[in-house]
């Protein structure tokens, strides 16, 4: 008994000693990771800010070190993510800094959307007009990544790297083969001829009315960026096209060079006598340092809010636009007496039909107050374009993915799979309809004819907003609805945009709209700095920062099936996972 006692004793104390260790770690690694974000940056002469092009590109930053951290503890690499905000305010401020000579772009494996990329490129194309250089150095360049560098002084590549020139292709999975050896029969409700979110359920390819959107739209994103490298290398965009189809990632470097694509076959040791060749004796001011630096902006009564509309809507991961949060920013912006103009900053493919709904009524209040200016990132569709459509103006990049005006609903019938398993099923109800919608038998035909004519009703309103917004009739809509997805540059000669550009120019119009020359901006939400993050982690956010730690880069397949089980009601959203290479 005495040794037991003795072995308990001995356990007990050895567990409070490691829990003391344990936190003594942690709050020390919070500790410093706190301070390091307070630290000052002083901007030496004859600088050069270093981008480093790596990780994923979101819209918007936030800091996320305590992923970071846990991504370590469980041997995954930390997934560095960029936001777009950052980059375009430390290019911003690099252009204004009379101690930074130019930028070193590093590295060419940098994941982000098409509009992303061009805001960017078009940022770098303004730093540029004051006279300072961009160095573009990378061992391997993704395409898209290419397309940002290329506006570069100097372009460099590894002499044994990788440059991927090869045109865009567009993939989707169908799923009805699988489903009917499941026994499985999905019943959709929908309108519009593209509205091709269903697709995957109930086709085993594309339709007609899909492949020619998708071709449109793939082939404006390419003449898009093949004009604008064509532009800054002087290549010719007949002859760009001719080297994609030799497939230059698997080509001789050299090349790379005889085709003026890159000007220089180096090691990244190498650039270093290139960088001295423009800044003598330079020194390098990383991205997370430059955000420390004072932008030596002075203090403005006037605001104008720049209001975050990302992600999918009502999704229940979570994550992307939750519409009772946002009515309660734009609500907020709405009363905001120094807030004289708003621009709603709108990168999203849709999502529920109702959630759009709530979120076009708040903007609707907020628009009756002061100018409201949407600004289109990657994607601003089907539910994302609705709550667009009601702005004063529309700015988009040419290459933005909009419109796809159309709903749909989609109830699976596992009546088949049911006799697969043996199982059965029996109740009792009151009323005729008391069991619908069920899963377990098919829709009858005057449960099909109600959820038809209740997703009709969602559309005739999905188009009134649109017309209503955009100044034009029902019928003009119409034309230009059933579910189509647009570039911006074709949106803007339908009428669905106002202007092509980025986020800036969105802020300039509203600017001018409020009639305000000096103003600061003011973001909703408000960015939650290191702590309150940490908090909320401990509240609930821990369980996704856990599963982001331990899938690492196939945490988006996670979060896309997990969006899946948890669609609710009518659908306004984008045809389907897209994706283009």
């Amino acid at each position: 008994m005495k040794q037991f006692l003795k072995f308990t004793l001995a356990t007990i104390v050895g567990v409070i000693l490691a829990s003391l260790l344990g936190m003594l770690i942690f709050f020390g690694v919070v500790g410093a990771i706190a301070g390091s974000s307070e630290k000052v940056t002083e901007i030496k002469p004859n600088s050069v800010y270093q981008l480093d092009l790596r990780g994923s590109l979101v819209d918007r930053s936030e800091d996320d070190s305590f992923s970071a951290a846990l991504a370590e503890v469980f041997g995954q690499p930390a997934q560095q993510v960029l936001g777009l905000d950052d980059i375009l305010a430390n290019i911003e401020k690099a252009k204004n800094d009379p101690n930074i000579a130019g930028i070193y772009l590093k590295g060419g494996e940098l994941m982000g959307g098409f509009a992303s990329m061009k805001e960017i490129r078009d940022a770098l194309i303004d730093f540029k007009k004051g006279g300072k250089f961009i160095v573009a150095y990378a061992d391997n360049y993704l395409q898209k990544d290419y397309f940002l560098a290329s506006v570069a002084d100097k372009v460099l590549l590894n002499p044994e790297g990788m440059l991927e020139l090869k045109g865009l292709s567009a993939e989707v999975l169908f799923l009805k083969n699988t489903l009917d050896k499941l026994g499985i029969q999905m019943q959709v409700v929908k309108v519009g001829t593209y509205k091709s979110a269903v697709e995957p359920y109930i086709n085993t390819k594309m339709s007609d009315a899909n492949r020619e959107q998708v071709t449109a739209y793939a082939k404006s994103l390419w003449s898009n960026m093949l004009h604008q490298i064509s532009f800054s290398r002087k290549v010719p965009v007949d002859s760009l096209n001719a080297y994609a189809d030799e497939m230059m990632m698997f080509q001789p470097t050299a090349k790379s060079v005889k085709y003026h694509l890159v000007d220089s076959l180096v090691y990244v040791d190498q650039v270093d006598s290139i960088l001295k060749s423009y800044a003598k004796d330079y020194k390098i001011v990383k991205h997370a340092d430059l955000l420390n630096a004072p932008d030596n902006k002075k203090y403005e009564k006037n605001k104008l809010a720049v209001i975050y509309a990302v992600g999918g809507i009502d999704d229940g991961d979570g994550e992307g636009i939750v519409s009772e949060t946002l009515v309660e920013n734009i609500d907020k912006a709405a009363k905001d007496e120094s807030v004289k103009a708003v621009v709603l900053r709108v990168s999203s493919p849709g999502g529920s039909a109702y959630g759009s709904e709530q979120i076009w009524r708040a903007l609707s209040n907020l628009k009756a107050k002061k100018p409201l200016i949407v600004s289109m990132g990657d994607y601003a569709a089907s539910g994302g374009y609705y709550i667009s459509c009601i702005a004063d103006k529309i700015v988009a990049q040419p290459n933005t993915i909009t419109g796809s005006i159309g709903i749909f609903g989609l109830i699976p019938n596992i009546e088949g799979l049911n006799n697969k398993l043996g199982f059965t099923y029996d109740g009792v109800k009151t009323n005729k309809l008391s069991d619908l919608p069920s899963i377990n038998r098919a829709f009858r035909p005057e449960e099909s004819e109600l959820m038809q004519a209740y997703v009709n009703r969602g559309y005739e309103l999905f188009v009134k907003r649109c017309a209503d917004g955009r100044k034009k009739s029902i019928d003009e809509i119409k034309a230009i609805a059933e579910g189509r997805v647009w570039t911006g540059e074709a949106a803007l000669k339908l009428g669905l945009v106002d202007k092509l550009g980025g986020i800036n120019e969105a802020i300039k119009l509203a600017a001018e709209k409020g009639r305000i020359k000096e103003y600061q901006i003011k973001e909703f939400p408000e960015k939650e700095d290191f702590m309150t993050k940490l908090m909320k982690s401990f509240g609930g956010d821990v369980k996704t920062s856990l599963v982001k730690a331990q899938l690492g880069e196939h945490y988006e397949l996670f979060r896309q099936m997990k969006r899946v089980e948890k669609l609710n009601g009518i659908q306004a959203r984008l045809p389907y996972e897209l994706i283009i290479k």
